[in-house]
């Protein structure tokens, strides 16, 4: 889980690099190939791209609460 803003940045760069991978991947084995690298690629940066909303959404609480 991000606790900080610097995991929170960490984790945008893993989703970028991982991204990145995942296009190459796709331009090397197209359809139907390599199912299953590309699969587990696309799971991770879901899973970041959760944590990244679960952290965006406790920084939103915390500084509405302090208005």
């Amino acid at each position: 889980m991000i606790a900080n803003d610097t995991e929170y940045e960490k984790a945008r760069d893993e989703i970028r690099v991982l991204e990145e991978r995942l296009e190459r991947l796709r331009q090397a084995h197209p359809l139907g190939t390599k199912g299953f690298t590309k699969a587990g690629l696309r799971k991770m940066i879901a899973r970041l791209q959760e944590e990244l909303a679960v952290y965006e959404g406790s920084e939103e609480a915390r500084h509405s609460d302090s208005n």
